[in-house]
């Protein structure tokens, strides 16, 4: 018995913030950014929108895909780090608001490995018994953004996917999920302020620092180099070669990022799901929305060998083999 993803769906707001609308709010260029990460758009959310309604328009078409009811669900794993509220769990929200009234419900905090370290969850939860979990990626990253910051606001975008994970005995499936995190490294990536460590405050807000603060040079080593390691430990784990892969999902960070953990493992660049071109850096639900893109596209069918990796904050990164 193994967890199957038996459905996907994504949703983004309609809103788009283009660089050259970041042209006219901080000093950078469409050049700049383009050449630099690889984006040229990013969706953010309008008045009143909020991460539990990105998710649950994800999480419906996830379950259409699939051809289940919110009644049928066992469990709801959220996967973000821009909740509705720090108090009670987002997930419970999606419960509610999609009917699955016999789900547990619970978010996980794992920033841009959120959704993988999910995924690892809910197939260890079908392992045990349950029948149908939802696992959810869902960011409203324009909430932490410093929009006076041009070094992070042109790389985040705001979004949901989802999947559904049934258990199922065959060959398809997760075939393993490797999890790794390094606390030492958390200042590469954090937002410092709003909690108990920094309780929210006039000082924590006039200095911004409920928003995501970021140091760009080192953080890009790390990646490339922990990205290339839990690949090839995925690949050996599982008795396959990089060029047994039908595609490569990678969290959607920096199309620069992507290129060389590519070039180290010698997979060709038509192998890597790639659209942060317009969505920019979604953080927990960049995976999850390029999976359903790549499913829907038919760059994913049934037999196709398919592998997630992420990196982000915590340090985290993570990957999953699936076969589809």
């Amino acid at each position: 018995m193994r967890g199957r993803i038996t459905g996907t769906g994504s949703y983004v707001p309609a809103k788009t913030l283009t660089n050259a609308d970041l042209e006219n709010m901080v000093a950078t260029s469409d050049q700049w950014i383009t050449e630099r990460t690889g984006i040229r758009s990013r969706a953010v959310v309008g008045p009143g929108e909020a991460c539990s309604d990105l998710a649950v328009k994800a999480a419906r078409r996830a379950l259409e895909a699939a051809n289940i009811s919110a009644t049928d669900l066992d469990m709801i794993l959220l996967a973000t780090c821009t909740g509705d509220y720090p108090l009670p769990a987002t997930a419970c929200l999606i419960q509610h608001q999609l009917g699955a009234t016999k789900a547990a419900a619970c978010d996980l905090g794992a920033a841009c490995c959120g959704f993988v370290y999910a995924l690892s969850m809910a197939d260890a939860y079908v392992k045990t018994g349950m029948r149908h979990v939802l696992v959810v990626g869902s960011e409203v990253m324009s909430a932490i953004t410093d929009w006076t910051d041009r070094n992070t606001c042109v790389l985040f975008g705001d979004g949901a996917g989802a999947a559904v994970v049934s258990a199922s005995e065959g060959a398809s499936g997760v075939l393993s999920t490797h999890l790794r995190s390094d606390g030492a490294l958390w200042e590469l990536i954090a937002v410092p302020g709003g909690g108990s460590r920094l309780p929210p405050s006039e000082k924590v807000v006039t200095e911004k620092l409920n928003c995501i603060k970021m140091k760009g040079n080192e953080t890009f080593k790390v990646a490339v180099r922990t990205l290339e390691e839990i690949a090839r430990e995925t690949l050996a784990a599982n008795q396959v070669t990089i060029a047994d892969l039908d595609l490569y999902v990678p969290h959607q960070a920096n199309v620069r990022i992507l290129r060389a953990v590519a070039d180290r493992l010698e997979l060709p660049l038509e192998k890597v799901m790639l659209n942060l071109d317009r969505y920019g850096n979604t953080s927990a639900a960049s995976i999850p929305i390029a999976l359903d893109e790549a499913v829907r596209q038919g760059r994913i069918k049934q037999g196709s060998l398919v592998m997630l990796g992420a990196f982000g904050a915590g340090l985290t990164w993570a990957s999953a083999l699936i076969r589809w």
